[in-house]
């Protein structure tokens, strides 16, 4: 990789931790979790409403991609927006991290899943 790419992931990243830490202490979570591996998957669950064991299923490959579209979909009306900005957070998620982080989007709850 060369230093510019290098440069633009270390960005994107810092935007993506930024605006996560801000998303889950929102949602009344340790902002800190999002930076642990496979914890801030698990935290995630429980701010969306999501069983537990979807942590699993993220391991699973191909299995792993619709699991987080719905886990970004859940996250996007927990805070009262729609599917579409659910949509936004898992192809352009440093952007609309910070927008939900650092906007003034409040927590709703975990939405129903009925």
């Amino acid at each position: 990789m060369s230093t510019t790419q290098n440069l633009f992931f270390l960005t994107a990243l810092a935007f993506v931790i930024a605006g996560g830490w801000q998303v889950f202490a929102k949602a009344g979570q340790p902002g800190w979790a999002i930076l642990v591996p496979f914890y801030n998957i698990y935290v995630l669950t429980q701010i969306v409403g999501r069983p537990w064991w979807w942590l699993l299923l993220c391991l699973v490959p191909f299995v792993s991609i619709v699991i987080a579209i719905i886990l970004c979909i859940d996250l996007a009306k927990a805070f009262g927006r729609g599917a579409g900005f659910g949509v936004g957070l898992f192809f352009l998620s440093p952007i609309f991290m910070c927008i939900l982080g650092f906007g003034s989007d409040t927590y709703k709850g975990a939405p129903s899943h009925a």
